[in-house]
């Protein structure tokens, strides 16, 4: 006999947690371990969230300009912020990790400031090894530079601002979206 409650009903109980933020949420990334989520936002602040606690931020971190995109280094050791001042920060999260159940607010952190563009910052992406990194932005330029101190590996000018990117898996093809409705593959030889 066919048990209908079991075979037709399947549970899922999901966890919806909302994080309040003052000026909304511009860009998120989660840990690749899942314990962890950053988000940054119009309010210049960048947080690190722990996923197992509804209420407060682990950690805090402000800036002087607009938070615009962020990407997480899946080594675990930097974060990379891009801003609507055109310049990108790598933060180095590793020496701010705390556990304490209240959060701290950061001002004075390990980082390297890039001034790679010369326009606002609209999307990173570390590479899945965490040796390298793209950003992109308003100004038409993809950069790739070295973790972390940002040296230039290549940098590339498309037609238009490019808004999106992405790295494949094993870290051989970059892929670029940019407001002239094209998407662009780019091969990494090295």
């Amino acid at each position: 006999m066919l048990d209908i409650v079991s075979d037709f009903y399947i549970i899922l109980f999901i966890k919806i947690i909302f994080f309040y933020l003052a000026d909304g949420t511009s860009c998120i990334d989660i840990a690749p371990d899942g314990r962890t989520m950053w988000t940054g936002g119009l309010d210049n602040t960048v947080r690190c969230w722990d996923l197992r606690n509804d209420y407060a931020p682990l950690q805090t971190y402000e800036f002087d300009s607009q938070i615009f995109t962020l990407g997480y280094c899946p080594t675990g050791e930097w974060l990379a912020v891009g801003m609507e001042s055109s310049t990108v920060e790598l933060i180095n999260i590793s020496s701010t990790t705390s556990n304490s159940s209240s959060p701290s607010i950061k001002k004075n952190y390990d980082k390297y400031t890039l001034s790679l563009h010369e326009s606002c910052v609209l999307a990173l992406k570390f590479a899945h090894q965490g040796k390298w990194f793209i950003s992109a932005g308003k100004d038409n330029y993809i950069h790739c530079c070295r973790t972390p101190t940002g040296l230039l590996l290549f940098q590339s000018k498309e037609s238009s601002s490019v808004l999106c990117c992405d790295i494949s898996a094993d870290d051989r093809y970059i892929l670029t979206g940019s407001g002239d409705k094209k998407a662009t593959l780019y091969e990494v030889t090295y």
